[in-house]
């Protein structure tokens, strides 16, 4: 297949974070692109404003007629979110349309460019993020396909400039192991960060999540290189070499870090040498080592040292990854996406150490049934670095309830000096009872929409 076949270019779940980077790639190469999707959100907003047209409604009739009439020019582009009861999506099947999922096309458009993969349980929305912004703000032509949006950029999708061979192009794709949608890319060069168990609603168990990471690294070019999170048991799986780094040791590391002023300082150590006293606008352990790998990667695809740094001296995050909402004398709120143990445990540990003399509260929703039934007892331990806990009522996302699971489980194992359970409803009353000066909220679900409410209790608005 190739995309030179099409004219249109139709999304079932547009309005997703990666399915909107790629609907963007198509919109600004000259293709006709529409979609659906389950609801309206500030990312579909953007894209009707970019000419696109998408609706809200699982109805035939509302796809646009040029794509219905044309199904050998169309290219109908689809999440595994989608249920395949859809009627749109029967429709399209049953009507000799080309369907593809997201993954598979990403890896098309990748293959045409250099690529660097970012994969990982934790960690590769903001590393990708960062990799990118590395290379454009160094003049490196490239692209950039990510899961989060960028506040450098106010995106999740960075156009490159028109090249006469795309393989002068460098590509930065976020590869995830959700449905194993990373098996579609073949990168020059990949990073991968955490090989944790999760998604075990896909994979079943942490050995078939270790099995996807292994196939993942053995599609990487034979004389490309993975930068590997040491400790992790991949050497064995690649032609590619093999180059750890870690916060602390490895190839590439960080040294001299130490917090001034609330901000996280480091110096990078590479096999050529040392790129001293990086500053970091975004906080965090987590984000010091997700910056020593884009650091080497950047290296390794030529990118100066000294243009290193001040690419990451002026990186600003993606939007909910420690995110700050509010810093003040008074009180600070912090965001974060954390739905997995192990990234909850990073998050707060590193908020902990920046204000070592506040009472830490965290507000926590947990994300699907099964990650909580599977982490109940992980999720309780990493909450337990709060000094008080809020816990919320599960977000289902695309599940079903499972009998027995609900946040209880992890409730009861949290053993902070203060904890509590309420809806969402209730929230914005018990912060203005508990008055917090140092206020956390996490969650990969709904949880944001609170924070703007949350942040008017903190300043009496």
């Amino acid at each position: 297949m190739t995309l030179s076949t099409f004219k249109y270019i139709y999304f079932l779940g547009i309005g997703g974070i990666g399915m909107s980077a790629l609907a963007r790639w198509f919109g600004v190469n000259g293709y006709t692109v529409a979609g659906y999707d389950k609801t309206p959100t500030a990312l579909t907003d953007a894209l009707q404003a970019e000419g696109m047209v998408v609706h809200f409604a699982d109805d035939v009739e509302l796809i646009p007629a040029a794509f219905r009439e044309n199904p050998a020019e169309t290219l109908v582009i689809y999440t595994p979110a989608v249920p395949k009861s859809h009627t749109e999506y029967i429709y399209f099947t049953e009507n000799d349309f080309t369907l593809q999922k997201r993954s598979q096309v990403l890896g098309l458009l990748a293959g045409q460019m250099t690529t660097i993969g970012v994969a990982g349980t934790h960690g590769k929305t903001t590393t990708s993020s960062m990799v990118a912004h590395i290379l454009r703000d160094s003049g490196v032509n490239c692209a950039a396909f990510l899961g989060g949006i960028t506040n450098n950029y106010g995106t999740n999708f960075l156009l490159n400039q028109p090249a006469d061979d795309l393989k002068s192009v460098v590509c930065v794709v976020e590869a995830d192991e959700f449905d194993r949608s990373f098996l579609t890319l073949f990168p020059k060069y990949a990073i991968v960060t955490s090989t944790d168990a999760d998604h075990l609603d896909i994979y079943g168990a942490h050995d078939a999540v270790l099995e996807s990471f292994g196939k993942f690294v053995s599609q990487i070019e034979d004389d490309g290189v993975l930068f590997m999170k040491e400790g992790l048991s991949l050497t064995d799986k690649t032609a590619a070499q093999v180059r750890p780094y870690s916060l602390q040791s490895g190839q590439y590391h960080s040294q001299n870090l130490r917090i001034e002023q609330a901000t996280f300082v480091f110096d990078l150590v590479h096999p050529q040498g040392v790129i001293a006293d990086i500053a970091m606008l975004i906080p965090g352990f987590h984000n010091v080592e997700n910056a020593v790998a884009a650091g080497a990667v950047a290296l390794e695809v030529g990118v100066p040292p000294e243009a290193i740094r001040s690419a990451l001296n002026t990186y600003r995050g993606v939007r909910r990854r420690f995110e700050y909402v509010l810093k003040t004398d008074e009180a600070v709120l912090i965001d974060d996406y954390a739905h997995h143990p192990a990234e909850v445990q990073a998050f707060l540990s590193s908020v902990k150490a920046l204000y070592p003399d506040r009472e830490l509260t965290a507000v926590f929703q947990p994300h699907l049934f099964s990650r909580t039934r599977d982490f109940a007892d992980g999720f309780a331990e990493s909450l337990s670095l709060a000094d008080s806990v809020i816990l919320l009522d599960i977000y289902p996302a695309r599940e079903l309830p499972i009998e027995g699971v609900t946040s209880d489980l992890i409730f009861r194992g949290i053993q902070s000096k203060s904890k509590r359970k309420c809806t969402k409803d209730e929230l914005p009353g018990v912060v203005r009872e508990m008055k917090p000066s140092l206020l956390v909220t996490i969650g990969a679900g709904d949880i944001d929409q609170m924070v703007p409410v949350l942040k008017s209790v903190l300043t009496d608005q």
